[in-house]
């Protein structure tokens, strides 16, 4: 078989604009509700996007760690790739995609870093050796080889012991919505897609558009 002829359709569920939350984030709850409860593989993995100076876009698999009103929250390394691109272009894309629900979820916004707080309180909830290897990774940079990552690990080890300090280049950023889109697959590629857009007063209206 070949790859044009991989094909699925969809029919587990339906998506209405008339019936959805009127507040995207109370939406969103509950499909992540829904797909923890379907006990999806790390339900709580999504793409982010960012572009660079040069104008070109690159995407990555991160892991959100909290989402409310104020936005999508998520920790990294500042001077990464992303971090880079997010300093130096301030809008960014997430999507979720929970292939057993056929669902997706776009997020589109401006990006913000934490609160100092925020960082410390979390990079101190982590285990110890996430906690090290967030310190000894200079994330995105050339490495010779795996042994001399492992032997930054090890010396970062040996001068930090069981109670490091969040290093000043690690820390959490927040997407402050402004579109988010959810999609439901539906038969014969006729999918349910309702987007949410943020008004200048900050309200939130819904539209339904073509598949």
């Amino acid at each position: 078989m070949s790859i044009a002829d991989l094909r699925k359709d969809y029919s587990r569920a339906s998506l209405s604009e008339l019936e959805v939350a009127a507040d995207p984030v109370d939406q969103f709850a509950i499909w992540f509700d829904e797909a923890t409860k379907a006990q999806i593989p790390e339900p709580n993995a999504m793409s982010v996007a960012t572009v660079g100076p040069d104008g070109r876009p690159s995407s990555r698999i991160v892991l959100i760690k909290q989402f409310d009103q104020h936005g999508f929250t998520w920790f990294t390394n500042y001077d990464s790739r992303k971090g880079k691109e997010a300093e130096a272009c301030p809008y960014v894309a997430l999507l979720f995609h929970w292939v057993e629900l056929e669902r997706q979820v776009r997020i589109e916004g401006k990006i913000e870093r934490v609160t100092k707080e925020e960082s410390d309180a979390y990079f101190s909830s982590r285990p110890l050796a996430s906690q090290l290897g967030a310190i000894a990774s200079r994330q995105s940079q050339v490495v010779a080889d795996r042994s001399t990552l492992e032997q930054q690990y090890e010396t970062t080890k040996q001068q930090h012991g069981d109670h490091p300090v969040r290093p000043a280049h690690w820390g959490g950023y927040r997407v402050i919505p402004d579109r988010i889109e959810f999609w439901q697959g539906r038969p014969s590629r006729m999918h349910d897609r309702v987007l949410y857009i943020r008004t200048d007063s900050g309200e939130w209206q819904r539209q339904r558009l073509q598949p």
